[in-house]
């Protein structure tokens, strides 16, 4: 946490900014390890290039922030107070001379909340700090990364319970259901993302929603998961078929396999973001499919479920030691069927480590 606040501090001394004002969970949660969801109330963490930062978050959780390890200045707020009049004023003690450049999460800030600051600092000027954020947090310190395994660990015990409570008359919903008491009674508090379970045609639907449908024999069930682990999450898709499956359903499985897997040994320091992406959307455009693969191959994977890199066919971002990513092609034939085979991965001083290790060979159940 220290390394972090430092680094960040230099790039705002390099960059002559005064002071910066993050508000988004995660990146408090990066820089504090604090991790709160305060709905409309204000939670945000002030870091200069010279002193020491100080975090503001509502009264009620002041302690539980200390609690989390963050050893500088907190400051609790109550509901009848205006968190911003403190906000200021301790800015103002701790910025050397005149305010000039402020850095925000242009991406998080709202209009109200810019209104706000514009009132306060009228002649300042307002950087944007996501890309050097994102700099920052593609790379994963080893702490990160063995908090993403844990939590990879959990995505595969999982799906290892969604495919095993596949029966005749089980739904969509009652599948999640079981998932997600498993997990429970495992300590997992929150997923990362809604757990999806999507049966027959369902699963052409990229972003489909689970429901009262019953699985039935002859068609592939997908899932699509994660949870989150002190902070860091996980996501992992498997698609499975539930009985005998035509013959086409099994040539679009193996395809997307192979494509995927083509991607993940494909994925190196040195590479691209765009390498990995053409190399899977080619096998699948070669075996006639290409039209039916319509998202990007990958997203980033941390404190949130979806952050930086892109891993699409046109971003030349060049991979780094410690990135971690999702690889997850899919073929989705409206209507018809679906699959998708998805797995965290992290990139290694000379390759590449899949976080995800639940088999990927076509199972039937």
């Amino acid at each position: 946490m220290k390394k972090r606040i430092e680094r960040f501090a230099k790039w705002l001394e390099q960059e002559t900014i005064d002071a910066a004002i993050l508000t988004s969970t995660e990146n408090v949660f990066y820089f504090s390890e604090f991790y709160s969801d305060p709905h409309e109330r204000l939670l945000a963490i002030v870091l200069f290039p010279h002193a020491e930062p100080f975090l503001v978050c509502p009264q009620m959780e002041e302690e539980t922030a200390k609690v989390a390890g963050f050893e500088q200045m907190i400051i609790g707020y109550k509901d009848t107070d205006d968190p911003w009049e403190k906000v200021f004023a301790e800015m103002k003690k701790r910025a050397s001379g005149s305010v000039a450049k402020i850095a925000i999460e242009k991406s998080h800030m709202n209009v109200e909340r810019y209104e706000i600051l514009r009132k306060a600092f009228p002649s300042v000027r307002f950087i944007q700090a996501e890309e050097k954020l994102n700099e920052l947090r593609a790379v994963k310190d080893p702490v990160e990364l063995e908090k993403l395994r844990k939590a990879c660990e959990l995505a595969d015990f999982a799906i290892d319970v969604g495919i095993h409570a596949i029966k005749d008359g089980a739904s969509e919903l009652a599948i999640v259901a079981e998932i997600e008491y498993e997990l429970k009674k495992k300590g997992v508090e929150q997923m990362s993302f809604a757990t999806t379970v999507l049966s027959g045609p369902k699963a052409a639907s990229p972003h489909g929603s689970p429901d009262l449908t019953k699985v039935q024999k002859g068609q592939l069930v997908l899932f699509d998961l994660g949870v989150i682990y002190e902070g860091y999450c996980s996501d992992i898709t498997r698609t499975v078929a539930f009985g005998e499956i035509d013959d086409e359903a099994v040539r679009i499985y193996e395809t997307v396999r192979k494509a995927q897997e083509a991607a993940v040994l494909a994925t190196k320091p040195g590479k691209t973001c765009a390498n990995l992406d053409l190399t899977a959307r080619k096998i699948i455009q070669d075996a006639g499919y290409g039209e039916y693969f319509t998202h990007r191959l990958g997203h980033g994977l941390g404190i949130s479920i979806h952050e930086f890199p892109s891993v699409t066919e046109t971003n030349p971002l060049v991979l780094a030691e410690g990135m971690v990513f999702t690889i997850e092609p899919g073929i989705y034939i409206p209507n018809r069927v679906g699959v998708r085979i998805e797995d965290s991965v992290a990139v290694t001083a000379t390759g590449v480590e899949v976080l995800t290790k639940y088999p990927k060979e076509l199972q039937f159940v």
